[in-house]
């Protein structure tokens, strides 16, 4: 699964591992996260993230 990177803070969601914090499972692609998710570092939106 293609991982994604904050443009403004530089964090990488990796979607084999999810974001436990904001209650999104392992094995989660970036595509299906809900469109309120946002950076977990910064709080960027959705739409700062970039494919890796």
């Amino acid at each position: 699964m293609q991982k994604y990177l904050c443009d403004v803070c530089g964090y990488i969601y990796d979607p084999a591992k999810g974001d436990p914090e904001n209650d999104i499972p392992p094995g989660t692609p970036f595509e299906k996260l809900p469109d309120t998710w946002g950076c977990p570092e910064c709080g960027a939106p959705k739409s700062e993230f970039s494919p890796v």
